[in-house]
């Protein structure tokens, strides 16, 4: 699995996410009106909205638990990303360009 550090965030790129993403725990950090919205989401994907919900959520997540986090472009993904390694859960990454950027590879999403 290529890891790539970006600002001290480790992150993967979606052709490596779609690869293992059955190993992981996938965090969709959008609304759920962005979740269930134009780009769709990754089946599977747990949507834990950027904020007081993802923070209560990663503080009661196993530590050892490796995480996938995703937005729509990559940022808010990173933030939660570096927030969870604050956390002290340490295999956890950013999906670079999120869902616009698995969208432009044609992967397949979900909408409800």
């Amino acid at each position: 699995m290529k890891v790539i550090q970006q600002n001290g965030i480790p992150e993967l790129e979606v052709q490596t996410v779609l690869e293992v993403k059955n190993q992981f725990l996938l965090v969709d950090v959008r609304t759920p009106e962005e979740f269930n919205g134009e780009l769709g989401h990754i089946d599977g994907a747990k949507l834990v909205t950027l904020g007081p919900d993802l923070m209560n959520y990663l503080e009661n997540l196993e530590k050892s638990k490796k995480v996938i986090f995703v937005c729509r472009s990559g940022g808010r993904s990173g933030q939660a990303t570096m927030v969870s390694q604050q956390l002290g859960i340490t295999s956890s990454y950013n999906m670079i360009g999120g869902m616009i950027e698995w969208n432009r590879k044609q992967l397949p999403t979900v909408s409800e």
